[in-house]
C-alpha cells in the first residue's frame, strides 16, 4: 500500500494544492493528514474542503482552537485563530457546506492506529499538544517515555521540522537520511514536516510517502508570493506569518 502523509497545512491553499498535485502525479490516492488544517494562513475554508477528501484526518491544536478557545498561543497565532473562526462562521451561499465544515472539525480523532503504525499530531504521549524537537534526543527521560508508547513506528507533525527520531536517541534530518528511511530494526518516529509553514530553513512544502517498508521525504515548491500577499491583505493576520514563508522559519 502506498500512501501520502501530510501535516500542518495551516490554511495555505497554494501549498496544499501543490502537494496534492505532487501526490496525484505519483498515482497515490490514500492521503493521511495529521492535523492543523487551519491557523496562520488566509484560506481556512478552502483547505478544510480539501482535507475532507483525505482518507484519514486527525485533530491538530489549531483545529481545536478554532472550535473552542486558543490556549497557550502567542498573540499573532491567537489573532489568526479568531479570524479563522470568523471566516468559518460568516454566512455563505452554501449553509450546508458551512455546517459540514464545522461537523468535520468537531469529529476529528486525536490519533489513528494501523497495526504497528501510530499517527498523531503532537506525540504519542500527548497527541494534540506535545512538541518533540530534534534537540529532545538529549532529554533521555522524555524520549524514553515517548518511545515506550510506540509499538513500532509513529508519524507526527506539530513542530514543522521534518526528520527521523530513533529509540537509540538519534535524530536525522531528511537530508542526512538521504530523503529515505527503510523500516526495520529499532522503533522510529517520523516528523513529516509541514505543508503550509515549513520551519527547517527550506521554504518548500514537505510531506512523506509511505510505501511498504520505505518512508520517502518529498519537497514541493509553490507560489509563496501569492500566499504571502493574501496574508498581507488581511489586517487580522500578522505580516510576519507571510514573511516567514519566504525563509522556511
Amino acid at each position: 500500500m502506498k500512501r501520502a502523509i501530510i501535516s500542518d497545512i495551516h490554511s495555505n491553499l497554494e501549498g496544499f494544492e501543490a502537494v496534492l498535485a505532487d501526490i496525484a502525479s505519483q498515482g497515490i490516492t490514500e492521503v493521511y493528514c495529521l492535523g492543523d488544517i487551519v491557523g496562520y494562513g488566509p484560506n481556512p475554508r478552502e483547505c478544510i474542503d480539501l482535507a475532507m477528501k483525505c482518507q484519514i484526518c486527525l485533530l491538530g491544536n489549531h483545529d481545536q482552537a478554532a472550535l473552542f478557545d486558543p490556549e497557550g498561543f502567542n498573540t499573532g497565532a491567537e489573532r489568526a485563530i479568531f479570524w479563522t473562526r470568523d471566516q468559518l462562521e460568516k454566512p455563505t451561499d452554501d449553509p450546508e457546506l458551512q455546517a459540514k465544515r464545522w461537523d468535520f472539525l468537531g469529529e476529528l480523532p486525536r490519533h489513528h492506529r494501523e497495526n504497528a503504525l501510530l499517527f498523531v499530531h503532537g506525540s504519542p504521549r500527548n497527541p494534540l499538544n506535545e512538541y518533540v524537537f530534534p534537540e529532545d534526543i538529549y532529554n533521555r527521560r522524555k524520549m524514553e517515555k515517548i518511545f515506550s508508547l510506540i509499538e513500532k513506528y509513529c508519524f507526527q507533525g506539530h513542530t514543522h521540522v521534518p526528520g527521523v527520531f530513533t529509540e537509540g536517541l538519534q535524530f536525522q534530518t531528511p537530508e542526512e537520511a538521504g530523503h529515505q528511511y527503510r523500516l526495520g530494526g529499532e522503533r522510529a518516529m517520523f516528523n513529516v514536516g509541514s505543508v503550509g509553514q515549513p520551519r527547517d530553513g527550506d521554504p518548500r512544502s514537505c510531506y512523506v510517502v509511505l510505501e511498504d517498508d520505505l518512508v520517502t521525504y518529498r519537497r514541493v515548491d509553490y507560489d509563496r508570493d501569492k500566499t504571502i500577499q493574501k496574508i498581507y491583505d488581511i489586517p487580522d493576520l500578522d505580516n510576519f506569518l507571510g514573511d516567514r514563508l519566504r525563509e522556511g522559519r
